[in-house]
């Protein structure tokens, strides 16, 4: 009796996950660091590290974030300014603070055990369905599909899946597929394959259609369309905003001020800021200080949605560091010899480089 559709669909779901586990088997990464002495707690830090960020960028961040916080009341118990300092450099903070936040709430509200649903795991700050079903399935072998950018890109490939993955239709397909071919059994290995696939043979710019294991179903490929897949977001014109910062120095020390949590560098020091000359120049006043301001070269920092254009402005002063008393509980003196342990933009780092 010939196969019905569902069946024939089962079929061909179950020999893809067959052959991408096969591939795992002998090419996948199984050395990083996470997968080792794997815990859910090892591998969310891990998962939300990877996000927006590559895996040879993480792995130095990693192993110092695990030796200074091996478990998660560790983490949830330490300062977030000492958070913020180990998380310098990987960008999007919010990332830092959401895992501060959660480790909190696994201590208070699941006694330091990390939660093992898919729904209480997903609802924790900082945690979409993808990661939790990461976490989940590397972790505890648990059968939960994954969407990450990596295997967004195979999916989107294989089966020329049109649209930019950012629009709503578009993501719940790529879900139904990701659901339907992930396997109920041996998940771990398939979803560190399809991740590991993205990230090496199938890759954005330079994919290696030849060594991939599904190379005879990919529909990109037998129609000569790879490098159309998957489709860019549209573009549009990424506005231009401009700021003042102060470098305010004294001896071998310079004034930082503390953001508030939410926003860009939330949470981190960076120079005091100012819409405009004359606005720095009666803060100058009002602090009581004097001196020549040196306009320094123009810096542009990138963000997602805009550009930044800074203009530094630096003041050295003879007066001690004590006498500014602007919002002490927020304002820092940087010490540029022996520097304390708190997070910085890269904004901030880059300008104390040039002191």
């Amino acid at each position: 009796m010939p196969l019905d559709s569902s069946q024939q669909q089962s079929q061909q779901s179950s020999l893809f996950s067959k052959q991408i586990i096969e591939w795992y088997h002998e090419f996948g990464r199984k050395t990083l660091p996470w997968q080792i002495d794997k815990t859910p707690y090892r591998v969310w830090v891990s998962e939300v590290m990877l996000q927006q960020t590559q895996v040879a960028t993480v792995i130095p961040y990693y192993q110092r974030f695990m030796e200074k916080f091996p478990t998660i009341i560790d983490l949830a118990n330490a300062p977030t300014d000492e958070v913020l300092h180990l998380w310098t450099g990987l960008g999007y903070y919010a990332r830092a603070r959401n895992l501060h936040k959660t480790a909190q709430i696994v201590r208070d509200d699941y006694k330091g055990d990390f939660p093992t649903t898919l729904e209480e795991v997903n609802a924790l700050p900082g945690i979409g369905r993808s990661t939790a079903g990461a976490v989940l399935s590397l972790a505890l072998g648990q059968p939960h599909p994954i969407l990450d950018g990596n295997v967004k890109r195979v999916l989107t490939r294989h089966f020329a899946v049109e649209g930019w993955y950012g629009v709503s239709k578009v993501e719940k397909e790529l879900w139904a597929l990701s659901t339907d071919l992930t396997p109920m059994v041996d998940t771990t290995h398939y979803n560190q394959a399809m991740m590991d696939l993205g990230a090496s043979h199938c890759s954005r710019s330079k994919p290696q259609c030849s060594l991939c294991p599904v190379i005879d179903t990919c529909t990109a490929y037998a129609t000569d369309r790879v490098k159309e897949f998957p489709f860019s977001k549209p573009k549009k014109t990424t506005p231009v905003k401009e700021t003042l910062m102060l470098m305010l120095q004294t001896n071998n020390e310079v004034h930082l001020e503390k953001r508030k949590n939410s926003g860009i560098w939330g949470g981190l020091y960076c120079f005091p800021e100012f819409k405009d000359k004359d606005s720095m120049q009666a803060w100058l006043d009002q602090q009581g200080f004097g001196g020549i301001l040196k306009e320094m070269p123009q810096i542009r920092h990138t963000f997602s949605h805009y550009h930044l254009e800074i203009t530094p402005y630096h003041l050295l002063l003879v007066q001690p560091s004590a006498c500014v008393i602007m919002e002490p509980e927020k304002a820092l003196w940087y010490d540029l010899t022996s520097p304390q342990q708190v997070g910085l933009a890269a904004v901030t780092q880059s300008l104390l480089s040039q002191l």
